[in-house]
């Protein structure tokens, strides 16, 4: 692993936000309010209702306010649209370093919206994530729609999480939850990320480390575990059980491994659940190694791994 180095740590005006379309929306609202104060929001949709005010956020509307025509079924109209506000979201992104962008595909504005303002994003200079959800199964013509703007997202972020709707209504379903807002997951995710790039720790991470890892060929996914300092097995099964689409991450040639944990936390309980991260991994990867105390984080370890250079399934 990687050993530490002196590091330079990102204002919030650097870290955007950005959720497309009305699931998107709701997604990226709910993960700016865990981590309110260190990242911009910016949410773009053809819908009123999907957008909220408050500080730090932005509206980009895909069409004019009297214009009743939506985008629903529409991947073209929402990605010319898009592709018309490139003035406002250029002055948007002028100061952005590293772009979270939250979707769900198979409708009009994420399919033909997202990957667009991936790619405006990405001409900026920024880093771009990206977590897509993807139609239930049932949903033949969605998935139809989702699978051409799936590999335009996944040829302009830098990295595209896929996530499964089926898994995430199952999980929520078993908490009472509607599917809708069951995004835990994304929220541990973003604030975890947002928190590698913005505080200081024991050993700190950079947008130069993010760099290293997201520019390797090949796909690559993000994972999130959370469980007990004493149980570095269950934290790497939390992390199993997200609702991501099926992805053999074994052979991973990169990874970003993020521990955070509460002020108890020991060297000797990072060396563990990063030792068991890592044990698929090809033989050969480069890992680089993060580790932060928070004392929100009482009794409770949570690890945020970015995996790059996977071997396309």
């Amino acid at each position: 692993m990687e050993m530490p180095r002196l590091v330079a740590f990102m204002d919030p005006s650097n870290i955007l936000i950005a959720g497309v379309g009305g699931i998107g929306c709701a997604w990226a609202h709910q993960a700016h309010q865990k981590c309110l104060g260190s990242a911009h929001l910016v949410l773009i949709d053809a819908d009123d209702t999907s957008f909220q005010t408050g500080e730090d956020v932005h509206i980009l509307r895909l069409g004019h306010a009297l214009d009743s025509v939506g985008c629903a079924a529409l991947p073209p109209l929402a990605e010319q649209r898009m592709r018309g506000l490139s003035t406002l979201t250029n002055q948007l992104l002028q100061e952005t370093e590293l772009v979270v962008l939250l979707t769900g595909l198979g409708g009009g504005v994420g399919t033909g919206a997202a990957h667009e303002f991936a790619r405006q994003a990405r001409q900026s200079g920024a880093i771009v994530l990206a977590v897509a959800g993807l139609p239930f199964e049932c949903q033949t013509t969605r998935m139809d729609i989702a699978s051409e703007g799936l590999d335009r997202l996944e040829q302009t972020a830098h990295v595209t999480v896929r996530l499964s709707l089926d898994r995430l209504a199952r999980q929520t379903r078993e908490r009472g939850q509607l599917w809708q807002m069951g995004a835990e997951w994304i929220e541990d995710l973003v604030d975890g990320l947002v928190r590698t790039l913005m505080r200081m720790g024991l050993i700190n991470l950079d947008l130069m480390d993010l760099r290293a890892i997201v520019d390797r060929s090949g796909e690559a996914t993000m994972l999130v575990g959370v469980g007990r300092p004493d149980n570095p097995k269950g934290i790497l099964e939390a992390a199993l059980k997200a609702p991501l689409a099926a992805m053999d991450v074994g052979g991973a040639k990169g990874c970003l491994i993020q521990v955070e944990g509460g002020m108890g936390m020991t060297i000797g309980q990072v060396d563990a659940v990063a030792d068991l991260f890592t044990s698929a991994l090809d033989a050969d990867a480069q890992v680089i190694l993060g580790a932060r105390v928070s004392e929100d984080l009482v009794d409770t370890i949570r690890v945020v791994t970015l995996l790059a250079g996977i071997r396309p399934s």
